[in-house]
Formats: C-alpha cells, sequence, structure tokens
C-alpha cells in the first residue's frame, strides 16, 4: 500500500484522540502479526493472547518503558495523547490506566502518519522484549 506520509505539522493538526485512533489500529496489527508469528495456535487462543496485549493495563505499563527512549518530540506527543480528554472509560480499565493507553496508541497514530514506520517497529520490539511478561501474557 502506497501513502503519502504528513508532515509533522499536518499530523500535529489531528486531535490526539483520532491519533490514537489510527493508532490503535497500527498497535493491534502489530500485536496480531506478532502473535501469527510467535505461537501457531487456533484463532480462538490466538484472539485470547491478543485481548491481554492490546488491553488499557497492558498499554499503561508499555507507556512507561516507551517514554523513557522518547525525544523530547515524540514525549511531547505523548504527552498530548496522555492528555487528551475523551468521555468514556472502560469499565475494566482505570482512568489513569486508559489516557496512558490513549497515549500510546496516540504516539504510534502520529509516527505511523508521519512515516516513522522504523521507529514504530522499534518502540514496539521494545515493548515485546521487555520484561512485561509478555509470553506469559499469551499462554507461550
Amino acid at each position: 500500500m502506497s501513502r503519502e506520509k504528513l508532515t509533522e505539522r499536518e499530523a500535529n493538526s489531528y486531535s490526539p484522540l483520532t491519533l490514537a485512533f489510527l493508532g490503535d489500529s497500527v498497535y493491534d496489527t502489530l500485536v496480531r502479526e506478532y502473535l501469527l508469528r510467535k505461537a501457531n495456535m487456533p484463532v480462538a487462543k490466538l484472539h485470547s493472547a491478543k485481548i491481554r496485549l492490546v488491553c488499557a493495563e497492558f498499554q499503561s505499563k508499555a507507556y512507561d518503558l516507551v517514554a523513557e527512549q522518547l525525544s523530547e518530540h515524540e514525549l511531547a506527543v505523548l504527552k498530548r495523547g496522555r492528555n487528551a480528554t475523551g468521555n468514556t472509560v472502560p469499565k475494566h480499565a482505570d482512568a489513569a490506566e486508559y489516557r496512558r493507553a490513549t497515549a500510546l496508541e496516540c504516539l504510534f497514530g502520529y509516527l505511523y502518519l508521519t512515516g516513522g514506520n522504523e521507529r514504530i517497529s522499534e518502540l514496539f520490539e521494545l515493548i515485546i522484549n521487555s520484561d512485561l511478561n509478555v509470553n506469559e501474557q499469551i499462554g507461550v
């Protein structure tokens, strides 16, 4: 798929929640691909494993890992996402976790729009290879 990357200014014109909307899909796709490559299991088990890695609680923990590795500009995008105000919080997450998960998704959406695919891969690898017990989360 060919797409034109946006400038930082163009990407910043989107609301943090809009960036998170896209970033959610980017992150979800990375998790699905990781699971597919890591564990050949029935679809129902893949789905259960995916849910554990895309939930607000896990993404909130990943936020801390990622935040330590960001440039000033990336950190500003992350904080912008964290400070965005939305109307809903899922029943199974508290507000702080949800805001941090939204921030991570906002960063992934921003990087995707600005052509930062390599950076997305680096950050995702950091999360997957971290001490967040990913293998335990997915049952491998």
